[in-house]
């Protein structure tokens, strides 16, 4: 039978375990399936490894983030400084297109705008700002420029998600229109369902993605 109290406890020694999150800091609930992560870190790169500590868990369904960032007296930069760095940090990553993408910075909260060529980019953007020091959160609302021929993109989709062996062909239904696609069906693990999503969105072509998939408890053993 399915246990919160054991879904709390494993998401705690998970986080326990991960050497870039400070546990003592972080409460853990869980109801159904869901938890949900409070408490307080010293950065946003911290907060957002915690949040994915506990999507690794098995059992955990969904992830309700609550942690607030408390950056150190010593960290605290003005946002004239974070947005420098920022500009500097993206310039040196050859993945992202010279000024495709702007910041704009408010008490530490970047706003990403742009157009970007693909997903991969927008994710390397914030993969670059997440460590920044006096950085409390990232808005990434860059978009992707379409593409002429998306024809082919659930095809692609599909031929990729039956190379994995995550994925039973049976469990996960894709439709797509022109560059938007939509992912229905269900999967045993939150980490199954992040790597549907990833496999769709390293697919030319794609825009934007609604997620259906849902996360069915895996049998106690």
């Amino acid at each position: 039978m399915f246990n919160d109290h054991h879904l709390q406890r494993s998401v705690q020694a998970e986080l326990d375990w991960d050497p870039s999150v400070i546990a003592a800091h972080i409460g853990v609930t869980a109801a159904d399936g869901v938890v949900t992560l409070t408490g307080h870190v010293e950065s946003f790169a911290e907060k957002h490894a915690a949040e994915m500590a506990a999507r690794r868990v098995k059992n955990v369904k969904a992830v309700a983030e609550e942690i607030e960032v408390r950056l150190p007296f010593e960290t605290v930069r003005g946002d004239d400084e974070i947005a420098a760095a920022a500009i500097a940090r993206m310039a040196w990553d050859v993945t992202i297109p010279p000024d495709a993408i702007r910041v704009t910075v408010e008490n530490g909260w970047l706003t990403l705008t742009g157009e970007v060529d693909g997903h991969y980019q927008q994710m390397a953007a914030e993969q670059d700002l997440r460590p920044l020091m006096g950085v409390v959160g990232i808005s990434n609302q860059t978009t992707i420029k379409p593409k002429v021929d998306t024809t082919n993109v659930r095809d692609d989709i599909m031929h990729a998600l039956h190379r994995s062996w995550f994925f039973d062909p049976e469990t996960i239904h894709v439709s797509a229109e022109g560059g938007k696609v939509r992912l229905q069906g269900n999967v045993h693990t939150m980490h199954d369902r992040d790597l549907a999503v990833a496999t769709a969105w390293s697919t030319s072509g794609v825009t934007s993605i609604e997620n259906d998939i849902t996360v069915s408890l895996a049998k106690q053993e």
